[in-house]
């Protein structure tokens, strides 16, 4: 329900979906911030749909009839819908998530009365619109002008925020030694902040007078060559240099190498995603900031910190990867047998056991090798607590049955301890 808050402003309770997203989290700070109170609506995996204190469960790819909607919007005087993906996936397709879901959650908006809703859309999502993802956007901005005629489609270009995933992936593009980049990177764009974006939102459900469409667009356009130069100047970078390469070389690999290099993504990046900065700056009531200024000088240093650490754990996960791939290698053949059953002769393993131990040692030490380079998530750290506990069982055998090896002047086993220690520190920071 409306409560004043100070003179005649109204406080308005949002309901916010999409509040564990990079644009949501802002919008959620910026209401708080402007004394009002958001309602988290945030996605579970069973998705039960049960509200509590400052929240609110929903699954855009289940909740998709009216009356899923309809028990959450109680005391709900204003929706924000910031639910949006960019490359499907299982249950999550572009007709669930920006075009049957919202649809759902609008009509139940004009049944509850809800009057004040906005759709973060996507600049681009119009009557040109050729790609899945433009084309349900623009479905989904049918259904709020349907039926929350009062609302407004946000349709914002490229959206930076330092904790978002596209903006780390350019941000670490930018620092790389050499930028590859399709078409030499001359796509135009019009970058915006996700505060400025944020603030918009707020302005816009405050004000009574509200647009039915607004473009959030950075204060003017520049390539995406010259975007990724800006970046790389803020992170302290010198010039950047960029590798061109022809948009259709990187079609041709459709999916391969994931969402960006997608047929879609790339014809969406040629069409260009820029629009006049004027109504963002009226509502905003200033220019909306330039990529310049997108990143504080203690931003910046942290982000240097952390595109480093994304560079040099490529590299170690690759060196583990090749650690228990040579040795299986070795194992099986490469270096002569009989001195490995020697080995083993001196832990107690001879005959079938000591074949056994060998050739099964090798598979495993493979099979570890093979899962460093192509697992993720929760499996890959299941496989680094696998080599964790395969080093230690090592150590301890050879501590036990070999002692002078921890004497040997190569340290075969003191290598041992930097191994565990880039081995945790690629489990502490691996992500799902």
């Amino acid at each position: 329900m409306k409560e004043a808050s100070g003179g005649d402003r109204t406080r308005l309770r949002v309901l916010v979906l999409g509040a564990d997203g990079l644009i949501g989290r802002a919008v959620c700070d910026a209401l708080q911030a402007a004394g009002h109170r958001p309602v988290r609506g945030i996605r579970h995996r069973q998705g039960s749909g049960g509200a509590g204190v400052g929240h609110v469960e929903m699954d855009f790819a289940h909740d998709t009839h009216q009356a899923d909607w309809l028990p959450r919007l109680r005391g709900i005087d204003a929706v924000v819908n910031a639910v949006g993906i960019f490359a499907e996936h299982g249950a999550q397709t572009f007709r669930r998530i920006h075009t049957q879901t919202p649809r759902a959650l609008f009509a139940a908006c004009r049944a509850a009365g809800i009057t004040r809703a906005v759709q973060i859309s996507a600049l681009g999502a119009d009557e040109h619109a050729t790609s899945r993802f433009h084309r349900s956007k623009r479905a989904g901005d049918a259904a709020l002008h349907a039926m929350v005629p009062t609302g407004t489609v946000l349709q914002p270009s490229l959206v930076f925020g330092p904790t978002g995933a596209s903006s780390r992936m350019l941000m670490l593009l930018s620092w790389l030694p050499l930028a590859v980049l399709p078409g030499s990177g001359r796509q135009r764009i019009q970058p915006i902040h996700v505060d400025d974006i944020a603030a918009l939102v707020v302005r816009l459900l405050e004000d009574d007078a509200r647009p039915r469409s607004l473009a959030a667009v950075g204060p003017q356009p520049l390539s995406l060559a010259r975007y990724l130069s800006v970046l790389r100047h803020a992170l302290g970078g010198g010039r950047l240099r960029v590798l061109g390469i022809p948009t259709a070389w990187l079609a041709r690999f459709g999916r391969l190498g994931g969402h960006w290099v997608d047929r879609e993504a790339l014809a969406m990046l040629d069409r260009g995603n820029t629009a006049d900065a004027a109504p963002a700056t009226h509502w905003l009531g200033h220019p909306p900031r330039p990529p310049r200024l997108f990143l504080s000088r203690a931003e910046a240093a942290d982000m240097r910190v952390l595109l480093a650490w994304r560079v040099w754990s490529l590299v170690g996960r690759a060196a583990v990867a090749l650690v228990w791939l040579v040795t299986a290698a070795l194992s099986l053949g490469v270096y002569p047998v009989a001195g490995s059953m020697a080995l083993l002769a001196q832990v107690g393993l001879h005959g079938p056991m000591a074949s056994a131990a060998l050739y099964g040692g090798a598979l495993l030490d493979l099979a570890l090798g093979i899962a460093t380079l192509a697992l993720r998530g929760r499996a890959l750290r299941l496989a680094y607590l696998a080599q964790v506990a395969l080093i230690l069982s090592y150590t301890a055998i050879i501590t036990v049955a070999l002692p002078s090896f921890w004497l040997h002047p190569f340290g075969p086993i003191l290598k041992n301890l930097p191994m565990l220690a880039l081995i945790g520190a690629l489990y502490a920071t691996e992500r799902r």
